[in-house]
């Protein structure tokens, strides 16, 4: 098999040229460049790359855990993140979860093994301490509010984004207001659920608990929402939902029935989604693609630090007027 060397005494360059040519390096002459392609590909030579990554200490490659590859807010992520990781040229390896701590814990391992540079975990269902623990090989970064660790995170503040949307709601005039969630026992679930309580308890709205519903993370979720209200004795006049496109389910199926958007019923979203762009959804716009773009910026420079810091890294949110509140 073809080495470096033979390469070199064929080419009639030194080691070092053929090493400088096969890292795309700037500082070589076209003809000498020129030498060493054309001997590579006379001897078919491929590089075994897991002697490089044992030189170099790096795999040029980032594991990134979701719970689901075809949800809409994850996917949104996603196209930040792999925008970035495109422009820096670094491969990304997705492992889908399904919410299993075991399934997460397998690819924290190859983080442990150096089988990867880095993990970005977009959704977990670990605890905190539990991924900490794995900070010891390698740079983790979250795209969630963890607080202080020895992680990174990037996240929006739920409780004020919800807060400010539920206040926006009331602005608007309207006084009993549903809400539809995601996974219930979500850390961000579990936060924006604080947020719809204690701003019904403190502005004395009336709420009743059918109007609180959970489990909803696709158009069909949305759909079947819509027909639960439509049997209720009494309804809210609004509902807020996290995630546009359970929204969108809702809305359609509600004018179905004969519903007007929003004089029956105001519906206000949550992520600013394509799908709640075309149907006009007032919605929260929590900066997902940045949220990933931002997630693999810092990765990436914590994998080229030699003692990276945790990153903590807020970002902005605010409504987005549309015609459906």
């Amino acid at each position: 098999m073809a080495n470096i060397k033979e390469i070199a005494r064929i080419a009639g360059v030194s080691v070092t040229t053929v090493s400088r040519v096969l890292n795309n390096h700037p500082y070589v002459s076209k003809d000498k460049r020129a030498a060493v392609l054309d001997t590579i590909e006379q001897l078919n030579y491929t590089r075994n790359m897991n002697a490089v990554h044992l030189i170099t200490g790096r795999t040029g490659t980032v594991a990134v855990i979701l719970p689901y590859i075809n949800a809409f807010y994850f996917s949104i992520i996603m196209n930040g993140l792999a925008h970035e990781a495109l422009l820096a040229q670094y491969r990304l390896i997705l492992c889908q979860s399904n919410y299993l701590a075991d399934e997460e814990i397998k690819v924290l391992e190859m983080l442990r093994n150096k089988e990867i540079d880095g993990v970005i975990i977009v959704s977990t269902a670990l605890k905190p301490e539990t991924i900490e623990e794995y900070t010891a090989y390698g740079p983790v970064v979250t795209c969630q509010d963890s607080g202080q660790r020895r992680y990174s995170s990037v996240y929006i503040e739920h409780y004020a984004a919800f807060r400010q949307g539920l206040q926006y709601l009331k602005g608007k005039g309207y006084r009993t207001i549903g809400y539809c969630e995601g996974r219930q026992n979500g850390s961000s679930a579990s936060i924006r659920q604080t947020a719809f309580r204690e701003f019904i308890a403190e502005h004395k709205l009336v709420f009743q608990e059918e109007w609180m519903i959970y489990d909803c993370t696709t158009e069909e979720d949305g759909a079947a929402v819509a027909r639960l209200l439509l049997e209720m004795p009494e309804r809210p006049e609004a509902m807020i939902i996290t995630g546009d496109h359970v929204a969108a389910g809702l809305m359609i199926e509600a004018r179905k029935a004969g519903l007007s958007i929003p004089g029956d019923l105001a519906v206000m979203g949550f992520d600013n989604q394509p799908i709640g762009r075309l149907l006009e959804i007032t919605t929260i716009d929590n900066h997902l693609y940045e949220m990933g773009a931002s997630a693999f910026r810092i990765i990436h420079e914590q994998i080229s630090s030699d003692n990276p810091a945790p990153v903590y890294r807020k970002l902005d949110y605010r409504i987005i007027e549309r015609s459906t509140v």
